[in-house]
């Protein structure tokens, strides 16, 4: 997508007059910037935010850079995660890219999308790869297409003020999946959070002293595989005392985490599935609500 663009460009893809929008711009309904000739320009994330709000249709998204069909399909989840599931099948770029940013569009918060869409339809294409019906090649493809469509969404989310609190997350050495990390890192900043992921396969002496040097509020970690139990929990241990020393929220969730491995950790908090992620979350910060408190 593009960074910025002309008031003349976003009036065509909504499907107005460039004097209407300049008004909208004019009563803040639009955030715009102005180059060094004076001209108004029109972050990206602001007309997406826009649209979201405002509920507006696109007339012509690709003149934003959006898929030509995005915001002309049904938003509804349910229908949405087959549809991203069979475009993922595919390894079709296009059909991942307007699935994904038309529930974003449709005002459905990043938590739902991960849970009932994302998630479940990487989950299936995962199964059918496990049991042969899919190639591994098609699974990586997959999971690459839907990286990409997330960085996408990541440009629509606003700038949030340097007061928000900050929340770093990772997977933990041996654990390759970027995508939760990737949706939990989108989440948090949508809710407020000055969220960074640090990246999948991480050691945990690593961890611990990215802990300890820049003293997030939280950190999240997200665990689908590990390469022996024994291994994890006492990487896991190291990560668990960085974090309580320092007062840092420490919050686990993923699908490798069974009981009786779960049994064997402690955390600040335990969360099956995104909107719980983001419930915790709101416990601790809350824009505009009740303020910042402990764990």
């Amino acid at each position: 997508m593009r960074d910025a663009l002309s008031p003349k460009q976003v009036a065509r893809a909504i499907g107005v007059s460039e004097a209407s929008l300049k008004r909208w711009c004019d009563k803040g309904l639009l955030p715009t910037i102005r180059t060094a000739g004076g001209h108004r320009r029109l972050p990206i994330a602001g007309v997406l935010e826009f649209l979201r709000t405002s509920q507006r249709g696109l007339l012509r998204p690709e003149v934003l850079g959006l898929p030509a069909t995005c915001g002309k399909t049904e938003a509804v989840l349910e229908r949405a995660m087959p549809r991203l599931r069979a475009a993922l099948e595919a390894g079709d770029h296009e059909r991942i890219r307007a699935t994904i940013l038309d529930m974003h569009l449709a005002r459905h918060s990043l938590d739902e999308i991960g849970d009932r869409v994302v998630m479940p339809a990487l989950a299936a294409l995962r199964q059918g790869c496990e049991s042969g019906v899919f190639e591994v090649y098609q699974e990586r493809l997959a999971t690459e297409l839907c990286l990409r469509a997330l960085h996408e969404v990541a440009q629509t989310l606003p700038t949030l003020p340097q007061a928000a609190p900050a929340a770093l997350g990772a997977t933990i050495a041996g654990d390759l999946d970027r995508v939760p990390i990737t949706l939990i890192e989108l989440i948090l900043r949508q809710v407020g959070w000055q969220a960074q992921s640090l990246g999948p396969d991480i050691p945990a002496k690593s961890l611990a002293a990215a802990l300890h040097g820049k003293r997030p509020r939280m950190f999240w970690l997200s665990v689908s595989r590990m390469r022996s139990v024994d291994e994890f929990l006492g990487e896991y241990q190291r990560v668990f005392d960085t974090a309580m020393e320092h007062d840092i929220a420490l919050v686990v969730g993923g699908p490798a985490l069974k009981d009786e491995i779960r049994r064997q950790m402690r955390y600040s908090a335990f969360c099956d599935n995104f909107s719980h992620l983001v419930t915790f979350a709101r416990t601790l910060y809350h824009p505009g609500g009740e303020g910042e408190h402990s764990a």
